[in-house]
């Protein structure tokens, strides 16, 4: 009898954990602007400000559509400067040592979706790993896990809304959500990593959504 009861709590405290995970994500789906609009969603214009280091500075454009293509550009002197991106073939980034753009045939470009819209259609397991404080405030914490590549996201327990992300190489933390159409947007995007060689800070003052973009747009 003990060992039917422990196996029956077992079972009951993965499915619990998986049950609380799906519903974290679908709340911040649906508190974010719901699954049909971020599948509406095809493309999206970025401008800001982004800070590398302390003080260097510079202004951003980010263009990204469905399902993968991505450019981004600092603006030099009032020209657009291509400093990173993927055209559907090629993926692209700069050089600084050579100080120009090269192609790399390893480049893995990112989803346009985030990666917890339809995370099971997607192949990941999700984890509730409970509630974590930050300063001040509680996040609930989950693990998307798929093959080796694991990514722990954080959820203000009061909105549901992703606070941060933290990758293998990378830790991201949004805030100042604003309302883009009809979905929620973070207009600040902060970047660190362990070697502190690629950290930055991206402003945003402009999100336009769903606007057709020229056909050379991704173009290098």
């Amino acid at each position: 009898m003990k060992k039917l009861i422990y196996i029956l709590s077992i079972i009951f405290s993965i499915t619990a954990t998986a049950q609380s995970a799906k519903e974290i994500i679908d709340k911040n789906i649906e508190n974010s602007g719901g699954l049909t609009n971020w599948k509406l969603l095809n493309t999206v214009q970025i401008q800001g400000r982004v800070t590398l280091g302390v003080n260097d500075q510079y202004p951003i454009k980010i263009y990204q559509q469905r399902p993968n293509l991505t450019k981004t550009a600092i603006i030099i002197g009032g020209k657009e400067t291509p400093v990173e991106g993927y055209d559907g073939k090629n993926g692209y980034a700069m050089n600084y040592a050579q100080n120009k753009l090269q192609q790399y045939n390893d480049y893995v470009p990112e989803n346009f979706d985030n990666d917890f819209i339809d995370w099971d259609n997607k192949g990941f397991e999700a984890k509730f790993l409970g509630k974590e404080k930050i300063g001040e405030q509680y996040f609930f914490k989950i693990e998307l896990t798929k093959n080796v590549n694991k990514t722990v996201y954080y959820f203000d327990v009061k909105n549901y809304m992703l606070y941060r992300e933290i990758k293998k190489d990378e830790i991201l933390t949004y805030s100042d959500y604003r309302r883009v159409g009809n979905l929620l947007m973070a207009y600040r995007i902060e970047s660190s990593s362990p070697k502190k060689d690629s950290d930055y800070v991206m402003m945003i003052n402009k999100i336009e959504i769903n606007k057709e973009l020229p056909k050379n747009t991704f173009k290098f």
